[in-house]
């Protein structure tokens, strides 16, 4: 006995929507680590910073070294003694603010964007790249507390709150074989 139409329907747009998912890279997370299994310590010099965004570097390279002592079983090391299994190296780019919505009432940036682009490795102590992403951008969006009468500088903050969630997503990204 055949299935009939509907069911034939059915059945094909199931293995339709499978081959679609599995075809476009779909997967869970966290199911593979591509870093090696005999590699446990990374040393992490401090990025470089060919931006004109005054120290962010380094709040880049310590939020980044944070993220890794939690997230990781790895020994981070930020002084190169010659045990590191690899290096982390980062070089600030570039950084952009952009206005992203305005005050009606004032007519003043309400929120804006910052932008980093990043250049990352991970180097092997034997001078294999285990990863690397020559052009990592990542942004996000912050606040701007000015009402006219009582204004204070949310830059900064809002450089910390990147440097965090940029660690968080480049910790990810190195981990997570995608």
């Amino acid at each position: 006995m055949t299935p009939s139409r509907p069911a034939r329907l059915l059945l094909t747009g199931i293995v339709a929507l499978f081959l679609a998912a599995v075809g476009c890279g779909y997967h869970t997370s966290a199911h593979a680590v591509r870093l090696p299994k005999d590699m446990h310590t990374i040393y992490v010099p401090a990025f470089v910073n060919q931006s004109h965004t005054y120290r962010l570097e380094q709040t880049l390279t310590a939020s980044v070294v944070r993220e890794l002592r939690s997230r990781t079983n790895y020994r981070v090391i930020t002084t190169n003694d010659g045990t590191a299994d690899a290096t982390l190296s980062g070089t600030l780019l570039n950084t952009a603010i952009a206005p992203l919505t305005y005050n009606a009432q004032t007519g003043g940036i309400s929120s804006g964007l910052i932008f980093v682009a990043m250049k990352m490795s991970l180097v092997s102590s034997k001078g294999k790249v285990l990863w690397d992403d020559p052009n990592l951008l990542y942004r996000d969006q912050y606040q701007i507390a000015n009402n006219g009468k009582d204004f204070f500088e949310e830059e900064s903050p809002a450089l910390d709150r990147l440097a965090s969630n940029f660690a968080q997503s480049l910790v990810a990204d190195m981990l997570e074989a995608y």
